[in-house]
């Protein structure tokens, strides 16, 4: 497996012209997802590729993410942007860029809008496959012993139909393997209460349902800004956690398990080998599990290599071409994680309309 750094190591070959912009997350909500960038500046330079992010709370700091799409707009060398992620507020971020420039190829990566909206502002848009996903986490969940499954959420998440979708496919599969299902509801971390009442809640929940079920409970939650208290209350608890609302071993994970990393690198190798080393001691083992690589980093990739080929006239200015496409996705994990790790991806549906702009992605567990 290969590790991640932002030091630049390129040709003189410049590759495309000009420049692409990557918005992402601030570290603090996802670390993967601010990180999902490094690959790119190691190939192309610190000089292709520009790096921004949403402000940790894009509720309240909706006119900066517009400032910030405003800006790159404003740089004539942009010629492609991927955000990730597409939390709420990108709407506007993306028409106020659009205004300026309609020129970009954008890319979506993980979206927290409605499908409908996203999917005519963006050229291409990636997002696991939520419906999918609900199902397997659930087999992957029985598989770890699970008994009871508990999905933490809350209104804002429950609203979107990719989220609301996955929920009731768990409910069902759940039904399906004779598991009992708990809905649970959460705090938002980006309501009133904040990021830090939501972790409380978490570290006093978990053991509560825990006595109330057993160890044999796994734990699911929407949000990005939970999953490292989730994942440290299911350890200290010996519950059973099938994966992050973001697969993703850099998801949550660290922060939990008290792994060391460096803030400029982002070395999959090294987290994976001390999440395997700490669950083993903490007698965990096969009861923590992800993807085996990150979808957000695996988007943030794939999307940029797709831009690319958009930018040099290498694909349709507008349709997607699938096939270049699955090339790209393939080569990015084949260059992380090696052979025998297959991604499916397919166009998502709903109310009877196929977007072939919106690539649904699902990979098989790495248990941990």
């Amino acid at each position: 497996m290969a590790g991640y750094s932002t030091e630049p190591n390129v040709t003189d070959d410049l590759f495309f012209p000009g420049k692409i912009a990557v918005i992402t997350s601030p570290p603090s909500v996802n670390y993967d997802g601010f990180h999902s960038a490094d690959q790119l500046i190691t190939k192309y330079g610190a000089g292709k590729i520009i790096k921004a992010t949403w402000p940790e709370d894009y509720i309240a700091g909706k006119n900066k993410m517009i400032e910030t799409a405003a800006a790159l707009a404003e740089d004539g060398e942009i010629k492609a942007v991927i955000i990730n992620h597409a939390v709420p507020g990108t709407a506007d971020a993306v028409d106020k860029l659009r205004e300026i420039r309609n020129d970009i190829f954008i890319v979506y990566c993980v979206v927290y809008e409605p499908v409908h909206e996203t999917a005519r502002r963006a050229n291409l848009l990636f997002e696991p496959n939520e419906l999918a996903m609900g199902s397997a986490m659930v087999k992957q969940a029985k598989k770890q012993g699970a008994k009871t499954f508990v999905h933490y959420s809350f209104p804002r998440h429950l609203s979107l139909v990719t989220i609301l979708g996955r929920r009731d496919m768990i409910q069902k599969t759940c039904a399906k393997e004779g598991i009992q299902f708990v809905d649970a509801a959460a705090p938002d971390p980006v309501g009133e209460a904040g990021i830090a009442r939501a972790w409380q809640f978490i570290h006093e929940d978990v053991p509560r349902l825990v006595a109330r079920y057993g160890e044999d409970t796994a734990f699911f939650n929407t949000s990005c800004h939970m999953q490292a208290p989730l994942i440290k209350s299911v350890v200290d608890c010996h519950a059973i956690y099938p994966q992050p609302c973001c697969p993703s071993p850099f998801h949550g994970f660290p922060e939990a398990l008290g792994i060391k990393i460096d803030d400029g690198f982002a070395d999959l190798n090294h987290v994976i080998g001390e999440a395997c080393r700490i669950a083993a001691e903490k007698n965990m083992a096969d009861r923590l599990s992800t993807w085996p690589v990150s979808a957000s980093m695996m988007s943030v990739n794939a999307g940029a290599e797709y831009a690319i080929k958009w930018i040099n006239g290498q694909v349709p200015k507008t349709d997607i071409d699938e096939i270049v496409l699955q090339d790209c996705m393939s080569a990015y994990v084949k260059e992380v994680v090696g052979e025998g790790v297959e991604v499916e991806m397919n166009s998502y549906s709903e109310n009877g309309i196929t977007y072939d702009n919106f690539k649904q992605l699902l990979m098989s567990y790495l248990d941990l």
